[in-house]
């Protein structure tokens, strides 16, 4: 059963930075692609980021290019989120997920990432 744990959430300011991760289990995780997805309140989910398998090609929604990073670590199963200059509308639950992450059960928990002075 593939399983997918989020951390690293939290309350973070304007301005601020966190780091997320998500260690994967049940399945073999150097061969899937991953993704970052969040969801605000009562808004549809948002793509954020993907990671190929080898972690050499990555992709950034428009809205995050340039503060957040995605990285992944295939020895230890973990996928990261790097965050910077967070600002108020990045606030929500962040999920990783592997392909497709539309489909529920490809997705972790979520951690919460609430960005507020």
């Amino acid at each position: 059963q593939v399983q997918l744990v989020e951390s690293g959430g939290g309350l973070v300011q304007p301005g601020g930075s966190l780091r997320l991760s998500c260690v994967a289990s049940g399945l073999t995780f150097s061969n899937h692609t991953m993704s970052w997805v969040r969801q605000a309140p009562g808004e549809q989910f948002e793509w954020v980021s993907t990671i190929n398998s080898d972690g050499s090609m990555t992709h950034y929604a428009d809205v995050v290019n340039g503060r957040f990073t995605v990285t992944r670590d295939n020895i230890k199963n973990t996928l990261y989120l790097e965050m910077s200059s967070l600002k108020p509308k990045d606030a929500a639950q962040y999920y990783c997920a592997s392909s497709p992450w539309i489909r529920r059960s490809n997705r972790g928990q979520g951690t919460q990432v609430t960005v507020s002075s």
